[in-house]
């Protein structure tokens, strides 16, 4: 077997804490980004320091959910893992872990639980039609 089949990327943990989460969307959102960048970007009433910001992006480089490049003095936060990924993988943690790996349970409850506009509310019947369909 090749070197390059019996190597695997390590999984990343199935879910971020809330602060790391708080951080990944930063960090998504702007595609990459310094603990500056982070920083400038977290919501107005939220007040992190910047060792904490710092301190968080380690870790999530750690976890292998970021990497980092230095350009100067400062270090580069690129996401490993895609918004998509994480959010798929979100899913399919709370429909196991809370709705006893059933996921009608799950929509049945997002469908009770949500005002939804009628525009939404025909995105989703064709979103259906299509799941039907394949």
């Amino acid at each position: 077997m090749s070197q390059k089949n019996s190597m695997k990327t390590p999984e990343p943990p199935k879910l971020l804490t809330e602060v790391e989460l708080e951080l990944m969307n930063i960090i998504w959102k702007l595609g990459e980004g310094t603990v500056h960048e982070v920083i400038e970007n977290l919501a107005t009433d939220r007040d992190l320091a910047y060792t904490s910001v710092s301190t968080i992006l380690r870790i999530l480089e750690q976890k292998k959910v970021v990497t980092t490049t230095k350009e100067g003095r400062s270090h580069i936060y690129h996401p490993l893992l895609s918004k998509a990924d994480y959010e798929s993988r979100a899913v399919h943690h709370v429909v196991k872990t809370v709705f006893d790996d059933t996921p009608l349970k799950m929509v049945k409850q997002l469908l009770d639980q949500s005002r939804l506009s009628p525009s939404e509310l025909a995105e989703i019947k064709l979103w259906l039609r299509k799941k039907e369909e394949s």
